[in-house]
C-alpha cells in the first residue's frame, strides 16, 4: 500500500510520516519511509545567508530536478517492496509550489505523474498559515513568509487533484493528528484489502 503526505510547509508531514511508520514497524507490519524532499530548506537557509530571494524560475528548475529525481528514485525502492510504503512529499507538491509561484504546471510534472503508479492515497495535511507559519519559526531552521504559506495552501487547493486527496485536519497538536492519520490509513488498508 502506497501512502502519500502533502500539504503546506509546518503542517507536520514530516512528524507525521516518521509516527505513522513507527506505529506500523510496532504493529509487526512491514514499513519503507521515503522522503521526496526538493531542497527548498536548504535554498532557503542559504538565500537568508547570501541575503537574497532566489528568482522563481531558478529556483524552481533546481527543486523540480531534485524533486522528480527523489520521487522516481522512491517509486523504484518502492516497487521492490512488500508492505506499507509512506511517501513524505510527492509530485503534488511540486505542481503546487509552480501554481504558488505563478509558474505554469507545465507538462512533464503532469506527465509523469501519470505515468507513476497512483497511491492508495493521498493524504493532505490541512493547516491554518498562521499557525504553520508559527511551527516554522519555532523550529529554526529554516524561513517562510506568511504570504507565501497562504499562496502555497491556495495553490493546493486549486489542483485538479485536490479534489481526490483525503483532508487531514493539522490544526491541532501533532498528536492528536498523527492519531488520526493513523485511523485514516487503517481504513484506507481496509478498504485496499
Amino acid at each position: 500500500m502506497l501512502i502519500v503526505l502533502t500539504g503546506i510547509d509546518g503542517s507536520g508531514k514530516s512528524t507525521a510520516a516518521h509516527a505513522l511508520a513507527s506505529d506500523a514497524r510496532a504493529e509487526g507490519k512491514n514499513v519503507l519511509l521515503l522522503n521526496n524532499h526538493a531542497g527548498r530548506r536548504s535554498m532557503s537557509v542559504l538565500g537568508e545567508r547570501l541575503g537574497i530571494r532566489w528568482p522563481h524560475r531558478l529556483s524552481d528548475a533546481v527543486e523540480t530536478t531534485l524533486r522528480v529525481a527523489n520521487v522516481l528514485a522512491s517509486h523504484c525502492r518502492a516497487s521492490r517492496f512488500d508492505g506499507l510504503v509512506v511517501m513524505d512529499r510527492h509530485l503534488y507538491c511540486q505542481l503546487a509550489l509552480r501554481t504558488a509561484k505563478g509558474l505554469p504546471r507545465g507538462r512533464a510534472l503532469p506527465w509523469l505523474l501519470s505515468r507513476l503508479p497512483a497511491p492508495d492515497a493521498v493524504v493532505h495535511l490541512d493547516v491554518e498559515p498562521a499557525l504553520a507559519h508559527q511551527r516554522i519559526m519555532a523550529r529554526g531552521t529554516d524561513t517562510e513568509t506568511l504570504a507565501d504559506l497562504v499562496a502555497l495552501r491556495d495553490a493546493y487547493r486549486s489542483l485538479p487533484e485536490y479534489q481526490f486527496f483525503l483532508k487531514l485536519d493539522a490544526d491541532c497538536p501533532p498528536e492528536v493528528m498523527v492519531d488520526s492519520l493513523k485511523r485514516m490509513v487503517h481504513a484506507e488498508t481496509a478498504v485496499a484489502a
